[in-house]
């Protein structure tokens, strides 16, 4: 049956503290949303993902789903997520499908089984949600600062998202109860219009991201999927031909003489290049670039790196460190180590901390010590998810 997903990212997410919508803060290098997204693209049954956001997070937006196929253009939102909701529902009436998923955007751990698991029972029932046991005894407090007696929680279910339906049927209950009020889900919302909704296992993991501590413990829980720690080095060398400048690590700097090579001829980002392409045993910056081909003549050597970046976040990999050694006798690299830091980490889409940058010479020896051309060697530690088939 045809299943389109609606994820709902039109809040402002207050609870979650000071800083950008929760749904567009950074989680582990990507987006909370992007996450999200990530988990529903590309699943059995999924045919389209319709996102709704605030008109004024366009920006934000767009950063967040770049490159990511089968996304509909978005909605704006609403002032309540009822109103969000169908806002969402509406969209996809032109094309209409038969299911559809309605899930929170700040929910970044939903698992495929919980995704199809919402598919089927909502083909079966025509209205289910996913719901745990509670664990923790529910109570009541009639008077502040004193508990009363509360509900047996054996009848009470903590109920999660993604929610599945028959289109038509949720679509007719949003616009039956347009005007009666906020209700705060969407099992809600059909119940008032009638409905009955089924019940169907929820997963533990698939937490909301609602206040500052969740995303502490949601970065620890991607670390501990990243288990995969892997380091690789690189080496690059050119030779000093005639010009006024070099280029490392992004920079240019003014020098008595260039440097020679296909592209830039910046050693910095060609030695990082072929680090983290290591650590993905994923070939040389050669095989990927090769000098042979006149495209690469004179290319910026940013996208060499950057290149680089996205095949490891391909695999699902987090840059850990990028550390670059220069070896030269001149230029002096002191004056320029730090804009060469912030250039590497712009490319690399990691915090300056992350990024280390060193020089020395080799003492008047060999190559370098006769000032005929730059060095470097660089090391990459990344992280990855452990596959159980390696």
């Amino acid at each position: 049956m045809r299943t389109d997903v609606i994820v709902v990212a039109a809040g402002s997410g207050q609870r979650a503290g000071e800083g950008l919508p929760k749904q567009f803060r950074d989680l582990g290098g990507h987006s909370v949303l992007r996450r999200t997204l990530t988990r529903f693209i590309g699943q059995p049954g999924i045919r389209h993902v319709q996102i709704v956001v605030h008109p004024d997070h366009a920006a934000l937006y767009e950063q967040a789903v770049a490159g990511l196929p089968g996304i509909l253009p978005p909605v704006a939102g609403g002032a309540t997520r009822q109103a969000s909701v169908r806002a969402g529902l509406e969209a996809l009436a032109a094309d209409p499908p038969e299911l559809v998923l309605i899930h929170d955007a700040a929910r970044p751990f939903v698992a495929p089984r919980l995704i199809a698991d919402g598919i089927a029972a909502a083909a079966r029932y025509g209205a289910a949600v996913p719901g745990l046991v509670l664990v923790d005894t529910i109570k009541s407090v009639p008077e502040h600062g004193y508990v009363g007696t509360g509900p047996d929680r054996n009848g009470l279910r903590s109920v999660q998202t993604p929610q599945g339906f028959r289109y038509d049927l949720i679509l007719a209950a949003h616009r039956k109860l347009a005007t009666k009020g906020d209700l705060t889900d969407d099992a809600a919302v059909a119940e008032a219009a009638g409905h009955r909704v089924a019940l169907f296992p929820g997963d533990p993991a698939n937490t909301k991201l609602t206040l500052p501590e969740d995303f502490v413990t949601a970065e620890n829980k991607l670390l501990a999927e990243l288990a995969d720690v892997r380091t690789a080095t690189g080496f690059d060398v050119h030779a000093f031909a005639p010009g006024d400048h070099v280029m490392l690590g992004g920079i240019a700097i003014p020098h008595d003489f260039g440097l020679t090579g296909h592209s830039d001829a910046d050693v910095v980002l060609h030695a990082l290049t072929d680090a983290l392409l290591g650590t993905i045993g994923d070939g040389d910056i050669g095989h990927h670039f090769p000098p042979s081909d006149p495209q690469w003549k004179g290319a910026s050597s940013d996208r060499f790196l950057a290149h680089a970046v996205e095949r490891v976040r391909a695999q699902g990999g987090r840059i850990a460190h990028l550390d670059a050694t220069i070896i030269c006798e001149a230029p002096k690299v002191g004056p320029h180590r730090e804009a060469m830091r912030e250039s590497i980490a712009r490319i690399a889409g990691v915090t300056v901390s992350r990024v280390g940058v060193k020089a020395t010479t080799s003492e008047k020896l060999g190559f370098a010590g006769r000032r005929e051309g730059i060095a470097c060697m660089a090391a990459a530690t990344v992280r990855l998810p452990w596959r159980d088939d390696e």
